[in-house]
C-alpha cells in the first residue's frame, strides 16, 4: 500500500524546544546572542591578531557587539525554558564577553 512505509533522515533533529511547546521569543533571542557573540569574539580576534586591523572604529564595533550580545542573552537566559535554549545563551553570553574585552583593551569607548 502507498503511503504505509515512512522513512527516516538519517540526520538528527535538532530543536531548542525540548518541552514540546513553541517558544518563538526566546528562540529568536538565543540565535541573536549567539550570532552577535560570535561576531564580537570574531572581530575581537581580528584586532588583536592583525596589526593592520587595528582601529578605534573596528574596537567601538566589537565592544557594541559584545555588550549588545551580553544584554540581549542575560534577558533571554531569565525567560528561557528549556536547557538548549541555555546553552546556546550562555555561549553567546561568553563569546559577546570575550569580544567585549577585546574590545575595551583596544580602545573601544575611550
Amino acid at each position: 500500500m502507498a503511503g504505509t512505509v515512512r522513512t527516516r533522515s538519517r540526520l538528527p533533529h535538532i530543536t531548542l524546544n525540548s518541552d514540546g511547546r513553541s517558544h518563538p521569543l526566546v528562540n529568536a533571542l538565543a540565535i541573536v546572542t549567539l550570532v552577535l557573540g560570535l561576531l564580537s569574539f570574531v572581530l575581537g580576534l581580528v584586532i588583536r591578531n592583525v596589526p593592520s586591523a587595528d582601529s578605534t572604529a573596528m574596537a567601538i564595533l566589537t565592544a557594541v557587539t559584545g555588550l549588545v550580545s551580553m544584554v540581549v542573552g542575560l534577558y533571554a537566559q531569565m525567560i528561557s525554558a528549556t536547557r538548549e535554549e541555555r546553552i546556546v545563551i550562555v555561549t553567546g553570553i561568553i563569546a559577546g564577553f570575550v569580544g567585549l574585552a577585546l574590545g575595551l583593551a583596544h580602545g573601544g569607548f575611550s
